[in-house]
């Protein structure tokens, strides 16, 4: 299965080719047409559950609230992210990157607020305290060089974590995530 997930991703208008596209009716159009920050976030739902619809379901705006008793807090919400990477390295694309996907809430960076106004958002299935797996790390590491070639005014140094946009807020990707894996992997690429 790993495989075929070797490609190099090739991102045209606002979609990467290769993705699972899984449209989300949570977005708008951005007020500013320059992306100058990548967010990496983690989800899994139920919490700690793996390989589930439901993800996909909370993006679409559909999710099957009695499904989980978890999924009551979630009724209503309207979230979304650019994409998803899969414990198998699936990766899964709910917003173009010319739109604005609603990841970030409350947010500021370098003294900017409303981060959704200038960046992508990539979810991690996962959690903050448990490892993300070796396909993941590749994926996001494809997505990041993929993106980085596409929006000039991105960067290794203008990817950041949902918890330094919103410290005290967010949490993740988490301790359980490998910052000194991942940027060397994105350096001088």
């Amino acid at each position: 299965m790993a495989g075929h997930y070797d490609e190099r991703l090739i991102v045209d208008n606002g979609w990467v080719k290769s993705a699972r596209h899984c449209i989300s009716p949570h977005f708008n159009q951005r007020p500013i047409a320059e992306i100058s920050l990548l967010v990496i976030h983690n989800i899994s739902l139920p919490a700690g559950c793996f390989g589930l619809p439901y993800i996909d379901q909370l993006f679409q705006g559909c999710l099957e609230s009695e499904k989980d008793a978890s999924f009551s807090d979630l009724v209503g919400l309207e979230v979304s992210a650019h994409f998803l990477i899969r414990r198998d390295g699936e990766l899964v694309q709910y917003v173009s990157c010319d739109d604005r996907a609603w990841h970030a809430g409350v947010s500021s960076y370098l003294g900017r607020n409303g981060c959704n106004d200038f960046s992508l958002g990539v979810e991690l299935e996962g959690t903050d305290t448990q490892a993300y797996t070796s396909a993941q790390y590749k994926r996001l590491q494809q997505l990041t060089l993929a993106l980085f070639e596409s929006y000039p005014m991105l960067n290794a140094d203008s990817v950041v974590g949902h918890c330094d946009i919103a410290p005290g807020r967010k949490t993740d990707p988490g301790e359980s995530f490998d910052w000194k894996k991942y940027r060397s992997s994105i350096r001088n690429r």
